[in-house]
């Protein structure tokens, strides 16, 4: 019972290191800068890379299509390789709808050591370059649905605030129990991971971008040799921010309110392949860091309820009252993301139980990379690079 005491008595050290010192990551009032109109509205390709997207492109390619932009843009939907006849949906709901001009073009298969996102990109942003020479990219998946006036807020912070690289995390559907449980998880690891505030300083070491919504500026992008230098990329968002702010650009990172994701996860399935597919990645493939992440998942998660929960059936409250401490401060960093995605507050002690199952998910993807399995999507498999 003394060593369990002295574990929840770490995992409150832990949490209250989280809650104040982590960049107040729990925090979801991070949205885009303070903007105005700019005298000249800058002209935008709208680059969408697409694979077997037929099912969400009715929800999403017409949001695009209805953008109420007051400069010149133009969408770029790049068919890669898809065998449900994205590209000629694409065109059809085009015809149907107006707006926006639309290209649907395919690169074909990637060369060796890109991944198919990027490859589609590349080429989006040549044909962009050929077209138009925008001065901004929009960069949006093929499952995104964007409000009316998204490109021109987009644009009027970008502009306003002088950022090379402004990026939404795009606002995920909830509908599922499965969704419900784990989709607001998702996004309140990841800023813990990434703190917006850390990533929104000018001069930040922390760099990271969500990858559904980025608008880049092309002169920036260029500077930082982008696609090409992080074509390899799995986890292809946060290496673009990475080399955006190498190359002495300023990124920006926040929640969205009018730009939202419309791919269901229905079941447990989908969501743990979305997870474990780019987890290992994410510790660039290293056994050690993946340890760390286990025994540091364990201590800041578990530990607490399992500490409460063995002190109170020892009737010892020396060994309860840490562990008791440390979920409720986990529980109300929790409660800002729960009221975000529009959730009931009594789902925030279920966290520890949601994070048992990212643990699980970190470790398939490590043994699925092992398998050579690893980071497979949609009929590819990438290694590490």
């Amino acid at each position: 019972m003394e060593a369990i005491a002295w574990i929840g008595a770490g995992s409150l050290l832990a949490w209250l290191w989280l809650l104040l010192g982590q960049g107040f990551f729990w925090r979801t009032d991070v949205r885009l800068p303070a903007r105005r109109d700019p005298d000249r509205w800058p002209s935008v390709a709208v680059v969408v890379p697409a694979r077997d997207e037929a099912a969400v492109l009715p929800a999403s390619l017409p949001t695009l299509l209805a953008q109420k932009y007051p400069g010149r843009a133009e969408i770029f939907l790049i068919d890669d390789g898809s065998t449900d006849g994205t590209g000629a949906l694409a065109r059809e709901l085009a015809a149907g709808a107006g707006g926006l001009p639309l290209t649907v073009a395919s690169p074909g298969e990637p060369e060796p050591g890109w991944t198919g996102k990027l490859w589609a990109v590349r080429h989006g942003i040549a044909l962009a370059r050929e077209r138009t020479a925008p001065e901004y990219l929009l960069l949006t998946d093929a499952d995104i649905a964007h409000e009316p006036d998204s490109l021109r807020e987009l644009v009027a912070a970008a502009r306003s605030a002088g950022l090379d690289l402004v990026s939404q995390m795009a606002r995920l559907r909830v509908a599922t129990p499965w969704e419900r449980l784990i989709v607001p998880a998702f996004v309140y690891f990841f800023g813990q991971l990434y703190p917006f505030r850390w990533v929104n300083r000018r001069g930040a070491r922390t760099a990271a971008a969500a990858g559904g919504c980025v608008l880049l500026r092309r002169e920036a992008a260029e500077r930082a040799g982008v696609p090409e230098a992080i074509r390899h990329a799995v986890i292809d968002d946060v290496s673009l921010a990475r080399a955006v702010q190498d190359s002495g650009g300023t990124v920006w990172l926040g929640l969205a309110d009018r730009v939202t994701s419309v791919r269901p996860y229905p079941r447990l399935a989908e969501l743990w392949r979305m997870v474990s597919r780019s987890a290992y990645a994410q510790l660039r493939h290293r056994p050690l860091l993946l340890l760390g992440t286990v025994l540091g998942l364990a201590l800041v998660y578990l530990a607490p309820p399992a500490a409460l929960l063995a002190g109170v059936a020892a009737g010892d409250p020396v060994v309860a009252a840490p562990g008791g401490a440390a979920w409720a401060v986990m529980c109300g960093t929790y409660l800002p993301m729960l009221r975000y995605y529009r959730q009931p507050p009594w789902a925030a002690p279920l966290l520890p139980f949601t994070a048992l199952l990212y643990l699980l998910m970190t470790v398939d993807s490590a043994v699925q990379h092992y398998r050579g399995r690893g980071a497979a999507w949609k009929g590819r498999t990438y290694g590490a690079p």
